[in-house]
């Protein structure tokens, strides 16, 4: 199942996406995007992916088209970051836990007495 939620403001038209952007998904995301962008000014199209669970290779494909025309793209895991770097070209941005702070001080006196 997919969730679109649009957000529009008259220069950033943002598609929401929760869920798998998968199999006949990925035709009514694109849908979906028609509609909003039917009898408008180009605006800028951003999909926030911050909540898909899952990208099958449709919707990879579809992504990859969206980026072609312009989109912009919003990510938070480490595998949906990926997915997009590899369909823009950038490199892959660093995942992870958040270092603790008392990680990234120098280990200088640490446990001395």
């Amino acid at each position: 199942m997919l969730r679109i939620t649009v957000h529009d403001n008259p220069e950033l038209l943002t598609f929401q996406l929760e869920g798998r952007l998968a199999g006949p998904w990925v035709r009514e995301a694109e849908q979906c995007r028609q509609r909003a962008l039917a009898g408008r000014r180009r605006p800028t199209v951003r999909f926030d992916l911050v909540g898909v669970t899952f990208i099958d290779a449709a919707g990879k494909a579809y992504l990859a088209a969206m980026h072609g025309l312009g989109a912009e793209f919003v990510a938070a895991d480490c595998l949906t970051k990926a997915v997009i770097a590899e369909i823009t070209k950038a490199p892959i941005p660093a995942c992870g836990p958040p270092k603790r702070e008392d990680e990234t001080q120098p280990a200088l006196n640490r446990g001395a007495t």
